[in-house]
């Protein structure tokens, strides 16, 4: 048999003995603003006051906005001992509400995004940040000091110099990720670190690219000669490093990044995070600066074979493979993480990147000119190792 529950009037009597039981005698009543809902209140009000007690306000619920607070002030004004509330349904919660687990009230959501104060992974990434921040600038000493030394001018100490800068801006850019997004942080967060590492980019491919012209250019009457210099790496870095910034400022100019509340990715919590504003602006910085590290891993892989004054390559190419690997697997990652995971997988990504330039590149030559300096010498990069 299919189960019934007691009929409407039964319920008006259950309540009207209720109140009677516990001894209240001045009550409110709140329902839904509906003719239901009033007829079904002013039935509950004539039960209730056959067993002696007395209504002083019949309210409505769910009714527009000044309503609501007239209907407050009046239960604020009133010396009823208790509201009854007769509705047939729930009361939605607003968006940023979540009914608490009794479903008894609506409570704010959680917020969530990557917090300084109670993150370890914000906490992780700030150590990490900073530690090879600070390794970084070792180095940039270390070449600074060392600067006169061939092993620091082979390939252009001033491309180090930038190359060294640009990765410890990446480092700190890491900061703007960090903390509660607002629509600046948003702004600075997706477009310094696309052309903080086009910078990078430029100075690798001018460095690959010197090198190569410079072993064409041994040859007798090469006419590679004319692209030998420090003007043309220069030319590389700067042409190649203010597409990028056009690239920034028509995004910024047209549709910037911006922040947004995510209210559906995760039920139950408020997402803070940065809207790109444009995803084709910022899958066209991804691509740029993929592009250049393309073309540096492609001459470094064409340079890696020269002799051994010129064998960076060999390390930019290693050095250029893990940064197309890093940045290749952080899309797909990217795409299917949400909240502050999201902002994670690109912090990974920015943070790991770097490391594999930084080491790569500079840590053999720190190893020769702290460890081998015997090794340090033009005849030994020229081959005679005698």
């Amino acid at each position: 048999m299919p189960c019934q529950g007691p009929s409407e009037h039964v319920q008006h009597i259950a309540i009207a003995k209720l109140v009677k039981h516990f001894g209240w005698t001045w009550v409110i009543i709140l329902a839904s603003s509906d003719d239901g809902g009033q007829r079904k209140s002013q039935n509950l009000k004539n039960e209730i006051t056959k067993l002696g007690a007395c209504v002083d306000l019949i309210g409505t619920l769910m009714e527009d906005e000044n309503t609501a607070v007239r209907t407050l002030q009046k239960i604020q004004n009133s010396t009823a001992e208790v509201v009854i509330f007769y509705m047939d349904n729930c009361l939605k919660c607003g968006d940023y509400e979540w009914p608490n687990p009794n479903k008894t009230v609506c409570i704010e959501k959680p917020i969530e995004f990557l917090s300084y104060s109670d993150d370890s992974l914000t906490l992780t990434f700030i150590v990490h940040s900073l530690v090879f921040f600070i390794i970084a600038a070792v180095i940039l000493g270390i070449f600074i000091k060392f600067r006169d030394t061939p092993v620091v001018k082979a390939n252009n100490h001033i491309l180090s110099f930038i190359l060294l800068v640009s990765i410890k801006l990446s480092y700190l850019s890491v900061f703007l990720f960090l903390g509660q997004p607002i629509d600046v942080t948003c702004i600075f967060w997706q477009t310094s670190f696309g052309i903080t590492f086009s910078m990078a980019m430029s100075s690798v491919l001018a460095k690959t690219t010197m090198v190569y012209f410079a072993f064409k250019a041994t040859k007798p009457g090469s006419p590679w000669r004319k692209w030998v210099g420090a003007k043309v790496a220069y030319c590389i870095v700067f042409v190649c490093s203010i597409i990028q910034i056009l690239i920034s400022v028509i995004w910024l100019a047209t549709s910037p990044p911006f922040v947004e509340l995510n209210l559906l990715s995760e039920p139950g919590k408020i997402i803070i995070q940065c809207n790109e504003g444009s995803v084709v602006a910022f899958y066209i910085v991804l691509s740029y600066m993929g592009l250049l590290a393309s073309v540096s891993f492609i001459v470094a892989f064409l340079a890696r074979t020269l002799p051994d004054s010129f064998n960076e390559a060999k390390y930019i190419t290693f050095s250029m493979l893990l940064f197309c690997s890093v940045w290749i697997t952080m899309i797909p990652a990217y795409l299917s993480t949400k909240g502050k995971y999201m902002v994670a997988v690109e912090i990974f990504a920015i943070i790991s990147s770097s490391c594999g330039l930084l080491f790569c590149i500079f840590l053999p030559k720190c190893y020769i000119i702290l460890l081998k300096p015997e090794m340090n010498t033009k005849k030994y990069l020229l081959g005679n190792k005698k």
